[in-house]
């Protein structure tokens, strides 16, 4: 009986990080051991994958600033940091909390229940030795942690020399990130053979992907448009997907800028992408679901191949070959399964990679397709996913300032050096003079044309002077509203002149803002609007 009530009552969850976790162990978990999923695709998920802060992955080529980028965030160094031109970052490392400065190896590392690596000791030695943890007191830390890699090389022998999967590493860690932030320098633009295959191994994430063209001071505008687009194309031929990645152009670093002409564009930049950062916490929890009904849906696929395969293997005679004519085969398997099952095909592992993999395995292990397993897989996508979506927008509601703070995030907000201070309609903010005020005499001259009675003119004779803008409707109506302080529907010469300055404004290219701020209510309706 209470099993019945749990079932239909996915609200006695705590929080949506207990309730994915429970999920998980109790429905999806069971599929993904009978049908070996770890073997095959990812390690099981730990308790610490629930509940670990967002992490930023950085993936750039040596000497694309990934680990000035990340100083740039905290202003501060982190234990085990090195910078330079060559490859200097040869490791790992994992930029996250702690009280105190220091430093924990990755054998050390993957022992720690707390910390969501412990299923990195499948890449052994060679890559635990490059593997670590900096730990430190800093306020950006408090919210996201940040993984630095080491800088990507071109040609065979570095990539044989790592002694580990490169990509199959970053793939790991990508599966478990919040985003993906991809360095290219806009100085040296060249996608490298190993940099194309990492971000090949990164195809199933691009809705974590964002990428930061760096060092875009160092050239002109005229090289700076064709390196933007020549990095388009390239990447459009590595992930060959109809969506375009977002690029975020800019100089991430603390240094003056070569050649500021573009100094406007990296400051909005920054600011895009410094706020697609601080969202990250209040989106975990949504992240976290997406992932694991990512992970439901290949694992249902997993178990639909696996068990087929276990139904044409022979019982006594003949399994090597038919092993071998099965795998030569897998496509069209994977063709039955898709017609009758109707999944997607894009819910399929890559086909060459399975064929790799199933040479190891020995079918006779397999098992056959258990309906019971795959029906609690269909409950959890059907019910209880629906369900705790509810909760993440309670949990988003109670929550509604989670975001990242301290480090470079501070700079953005702070006086006169917050992005758009004393640009647009927030132009005059701290002077004390009505800035309106500059362009009055000219505003006036065709006030007076108009034919003003008793101080003020018509919405209509307004409305065909303000046309003359050729702004659309939508956009004239919102100016009207804002330049009719008093709401009285007709314009005296401060209003008059108001609405040309947000016209003006609005031509400018700068949004509109809600409502008027106070330093553009014209001087003689101050007292009164504050009075009503």
């Amino acid at each position: 009986m209470f099993r019945k009530n749990l079932k239909k009552d996915p609200e006695l969850f705590q929080n949506v990080s207990e309730g994915l976790r429970r999920l998980y162990r109790t429905k999806l978990f069971p599929l993904e051991d009978t049908y070996r999923f770890h073997d095959f695709h990812s390690p099981a998920l730990e308790d610490a994958d629930f509940d670990n802060k967002p992490m930023v992955l950085l993936v750039g080529q040596y000497s694309t600033g990934k680990t000035t980028f990340i100083r740039h965030l905290m202003e501060q160094d982190f234990p085990g940091m090195r910078i330079g031109p060559e490859p200097t970052t040869d490791s790992f490392i994992a930029v996250m909390h702690g009280e105190q400065d220091g430093v924990i190896p990755g054998n050390a590392l993957v022992v720690d229940p707390k910390k969501p690596f412990r299923k990195l000791n499948a890449f052994g030695n060679a890559f635990l030795n490059r593997f670590m943890c900096a730990q430190m007191p800093n306020p950006v830390l408090e919210s996201i942690s940040i993984i630095d890699t080491p800088g990507i090389l071109s040609g065979e022998k570095q990539r044989i020399s790592r002694g580990y999967d490169f990509a199959a590493v970053l793939e790991w860690f990508a599966e478990r990130v919040d985003r993906i932030i991809l360095l290219f320098d806009a100085h040296k633009l060249d996608i490298s053979d190993e940099f194309s295959e990492v971000i090949r191994a990164l195809k199933n994430h691009e809705d974590k992907m964002r990428v930061v063209l760096n060092k875009a001071d160092q050239i002109s505008t005229q090289q700076l448009m064709r390196v933007y687009g020549a990095l388009m194309w390239s990447l459009g031929k590595i992930i060959n997907t109809p969506e375009v990645v977002r690029v975020y152009i800019g100089s991430f670093w603390a240094q003056p800028l070569l050649v500021p002409d573009n100094r406007k564009l990296f400051e909005a930049e920054e600011q895009d992408l410094f706020l697609d950062i601080q969202s990250l916490p209040r989106n975990a929890a949504l992240r976290k679901l997406n992932d694991l009904i990512k992970r439901a849906r290949l694992a249902k696929v997993q178990a639909y191949i696996i068990s087929s395969l276990k139904k044409d293997m022979p019982s006594v005679f003949g399994k090597d070959s038919k092993k071998k004519e099965l795998i030569a085969n897998l496509g069209e398997i994977y063709h039955r399964i898709e017609k009758e099952h109707q999944i997607s095909p894009g819910d399929f592992p890559n086909l060459a990679k399975m064929q790799e993999l199933l040479n190891g395995q020995d079918f006779s292990k397999f098992v056959a397709l258990k309906p019971k397993l795959l029906e609690a897989v269909e409950d959890m996508l059907a019910n209880d996913i629906a369900r705790l979506m509810a909760m993440v927008r309670q949990e988003e509601a109670a929550m509604p300032s989670q975001t990242v703070k301290g480090g470079a995030f501070e700079g953005t907000m702070s006086g006169p050096f917050g992005h758009g201070y004393g640009e647009g309609a927030s132009e005059g903010i701290d002077e004390l003079e009505w800035v309106v005020g500059r362009d009055k005499p000219t505003y006036d001259e065709i006030f007076y044309t108009l034919s003003p009675i008793n101080g003020k003119v018509s919405g209509a004779a307004a409305k065909k002077e303000m046309l003359k803008s050729k702004l659309p409707n939508t956009v004239l109506g919102k100016i009207w509203k804002l330049a009719d302080v008093d709401k009285d529907g007709l314009l005296d010469d401060e209003e008059f002149a108001l609405a040309n300055h947000l016209i003006k404004v609005k031509l400018e290219g700068h949004e509109l803002p809600p409502t008027l701020p106070e330093h553009l209510v014209p001087p003689s309706k101050r007292g009164t609007i504050q009075e009503e």
